[in-house]
């Protein structure tokens, strides 16, 4: 089986677009983050809901996780959209000397190559593209689903 036979049709996000809206896909459809492309389509990186999250809690926050207990979870939750309200994916993401590398690999890369992909970059989403096509999107869950049933019961 190789990774475009894998890849499942994944929303993508522009830099340009509302930070709330991809927020809200990444929520809404129980979603490990979403893929960002440039206006011309070209994948840039992939915006995982971690990296949301890590844009929203403020610093100290991060440092010292027993402050947000002075946060009740309303006060808390609409500190979040407020502070994406206006804001851009662009603004989510961390600088361009900050990224990792896009997680991508080719349509004919093997199960076994997009899983130590995923496994060497931290990352729930891989794309698949062959040039400037994406496929889609491998998940680590369905790649997993895949490498379990491929091996069978245990007996």
């Amino acid at each position: 089986m190789r990774a475009r036979d894998l890849a499942e049709d994944y929303p993508l996000v522009t830099l340009t677009d509302d930070a709330l809206t991809a927020a809200q896909l990444i929520a809404e459809q129980r979603r490990p983050g979403v893929v960002v492309v440039d206006a011309g389509g070209k994948p840039v990186t992939v915006l995982p809901g971690s990296q949301v999250l890590r844009f929203l809690i403020p610093g100290y926050v991060q440092e010292d996780p027993s402050l947000a207990r002075v946060f009740d979870e309303r006060g808390g939750a609409e500190a979040c959209v407020n502070k994406l309200a206006g804001r851009t994916v662009k603004e989510l993401l961390p600088p361009k000397e900050k990224r990792y590398e896009i997680p991508m690999v080719s349509g004919d890369a093997t199960v076994i190559e997009c899983a130590a992909m995923m496994a060497r970059l931290h990352t729930p989403l891989l794309l698949v593209s062959d040039n400037d096509t994406i496929h889609g999107v491998v998940t680590t869950s369905h790649l997993l689903e895949v490498l379990l049933a491929t091996a069978g019961p245990k007996t």
